[in-house]
């Protein structure tokens, strides 16, 4: 099936074809934004040139104002990123185990239920907060009451720095009781192996497990928020998608790629250049940053036939939106089972769904505007 309706814009397309480089400034700073996907590619290979040894400046804007560490292992480089991986990588292979799958299919199928029976639901705060919350709780093996204080702190918590909370306080004050909790009292948690862990022979500081923790609560949460909502309005304008599905099961998995690779929910991290760097043609001086750009990479006329339209039975598909080379997204297998799992789920029990009303995000910057997930979507699921 193969459809453009529904598509957002490729805002850096012009660029891309022309120049490979887009000139953007972010707070105060002109950054050059690297388009090409093999461009891209070879930016997130080379670590050398392009480093991610910037605590606050690997996330686009920067976040010196919403957190107080550094994130771990993402703003590191070899080999230092490679052991500090190495010390959380179990934690993230628990997706491909049978009990967390069972367990995934069965929240999504609970959730697609209560949906079903209602006359209407708002997806973003009502169906894939609690969605990305409980699965978190199953990630991290804590207790799944857990998840009622997540969603409790509502969609913008990483990013608010108002209303009496600073720098990130409330997600930092919480992650620091979690520690206290389980340095008293060691469980089967993430907290607790992050307390037992050593980077070289020597127990993780406080400082450290916060990084962990940090990156791991804040760049899983609206990523996956803006996936399940994106995924939900495109049904509800192209409400031939879910028979295509049907009628070959094996077209779940490859629609799921396409919908990571359309709608990405990370436009693209920066880099550092540690010395004058030329940049595809832009001279950087050292310490500047550039943009490895995932959205646009994903629309590569040189790699993507048609890249402007959702063809659910791609293949193959090389998206870049869980990055490349070391920095790969520890949370992909994660993503990729919510996805899958929700993708099953709306085949075998939703016969259409009817969007009431959307509240796009759109990303306003002075060289491109990119739609980006939702504030608010209000449905109707009709079942079979």
């Amino acid at each position: 099936m193969n459809d453009s309706k529904s598509i957002p814009d490729d805002p850096f397309r012009e660029a891309r074809r022309k120049h490979g480089v887009l000139k953007c400034p972010f707070q105060g700073e002109e950054l050059p934004m690297i388009l090409r996907h093999a461009d891209v590619r070879a930016a997130a290979r080379d670590w050398q040139t392009y480093s991610s040894d910037a605590p606050f400046r690997v996330p686009i804007p920067s976040e010196e104002e919403v957190r107080t560490m550094r994130q771990l292992p993402v703003e590191t480089n070899p080999p230092d990123h490679t052991e500090y991986r190495a010390i959380v990588e179990p934690f993230f292979a628990r997706p491909k185990s049978p009990e967390m799958i069972a367990r995934v299919e069965a929240l999504i199928d609970r959730m697609l239920g209560a949906a079903l029976a209602a006359d209407r639901i708002e997806v973003v705060g009502e169906f894939a907060l609690p969605i990305q919350s409980h699965t978190l709780a199953y990630l991290l093996n804590v207790p799944e009451a857990e998840a009622a204080t997540w969603i409790s702190w509502g969609i913008h918590v990483f990013r608010a720095t108002g209303g009496g909370f600073k720098k990130g306080n409330r997600l930092e004050e919480y992650l620091q009781a979690q520690f206290d909790r389980a340095e008293a009292n060691i469980g089967d948690d993430l907290f607790s192996a992050l307390t037992r862990a050593e980077f070289r022979g020597r127990k993780l500081t406080r400082e450290e497990m916060m990084g962990f923790a940090n990156l791991t609560f804040a760049g899983g949460r609206d990523t996956i928020i803006h996936s399940i909502s994106a995924i939900i309005a495109y049904f509800g304008r192209n409400p031939g998608a879910l028979e295509f599905l049907r009628e070959d099961p094996k077209r779940i998995v490859h629609a799921g790629e396409e919908f990571f690779r359309v709608f990405a929910p990370l436009t693209h991290l920066g880099r550092v250049c540690p010395v004058d760097t030329d940049v595809l043609g832009v001279p950087v001086k050292a310490d500047g940053r550039v943009s490895l750009v995932w959205a646009s990479a994903n629309f590569d006329e040189t790699v993507f036939d048609a890249p402007h339209e959702i063809r659910l039975d791609r293949k193959p598909n090389p998206h870049l939106s869980f990055g490349f080379g070391p920095h790969l997204c520890l949370g992909a297998a994660h993503a990729r089972l919510i996805v899958r799992s929700l993708l099953q789920a709306l085949v075998d029990r939703a016969g259409a769904i009817a969007v009431l009303a959307a509240k796009p995000i759109v990303e306003k910057e002075a060289r491109y505007e990119r739609a980006n997930g939702y504030e608010s979507l209000e449905v109707r699921f009709v079942g079979r």
